[in-house]
C-alpha cells in the first residue's frame, strides 16, 4: 500500500526544497527504464548522444516522436530534484517509479536551470530543453492527486518540480554521488 504525502505537507517541504544547491549539487540516484513499467537502479550510468541512457527505453517511447517519426533529442534525459521526490514519498524504493533517469540534489528552476542551461553530470554534459516535464496519469496513480497538482501548481512549474527534460551534448559516464553543476 503505497502513502502519499498530502498537500499540506508537500506545502511545508516547499522551504528546504527552495534550499537546494544552485551551482554545484550531486547525483543521488540514477534509474534505467529497460521497457515499459520496468526499473533498473544503476550506481554508473553511460550517456550517449545516440541512445541516451544505455540500456534505457527513451528511443522506443511514444513520446520520443515527432509527428513526421524523426526521434526527438529534447526528452533523452528526465532529471528530477532529490529533495521533491523525498517530499513525495520518503520510501527510497519508491522514487524510481517517478519515471525519470536522474534524481539529483540541484536547483532545477526555472531561474536556476532554463532552456539552454548546460550542465555537468559526472564527466557528460547535457542541456536543458524546452519542453515541460509535467504530472501524469501513471505519475498520479503512483503518488495521488496531491502530488500532481503541488508539482504542476503555478510555483510547482516555476521551480520545475516535476522535473526536466534535457539533451546530451558531450557522452560520459555518471555515478551516484558524481557532482552536476552548472557550466
Amino acid at each position: 500500500m503505497n502513502s502519499y504525502t498530502s498537500r499540506e505537507g508537500l506545502e511545508l517541504a516547499l522551504e528546504i526544497i527552495k534550499q537546494s544547491p544552485k551551482q554545484e549539487g550531486s547525483v543521488k540516484l540514477i534509474v534505467c527504464r529497460p521497457s515499459v513499467d520496468q526499473r533498473k537502479v544503476l550506481e554508473v550510468g553511460e550517456l550517449s548522444l545516440e541512445e541516451g541512457l544505455l540500456g534505457d527505453n527513451w528511443k522506443q517511447r511514444e513520446l520520443t516522436r515527432s509527428k513526421n517519426g524523426m526521434v526527438k533529442v529534447d526528452n533523452q534525459l528526465n532529471l528530477m530534484n532529490s529533495r521533491v521526490i523525498e517530499a513525495i514519498t520518503t520510501d527510497k524504493e519508491q522514487w524510481q517509479l517517478a519515471g525519470d533517469q536522474f534524481y539529483v540534489d540541484f536547483d532545477l528552476s526555472y531561474e536556476n536551470t532554463p532552456p539552454g542551461a548546460q550542465l555537468l553530470i559526472g564527466n557528460a554534459i547535457i542541456e536543458v530543453t524546452e519542453e515541460p516535464h509535467l504530472g501524469c496519469k501513471k505519475f498520479a496513480d503512483r503518488f495521488g492527486m496531491d502530488a500532481v497538482k503541488f508539482v504542476n501548481s503555478e510555483q510547482g512549474k516555476q521551480l520545475n518540480l516535476r522535473g526536466i527534460n534535457a539533451k546530451i551534448i558531450k557522452p560520459g559516464l555518471v555515478k551516484v554521488g558524481s557532482i552536476i553543476k552548472k557550466i
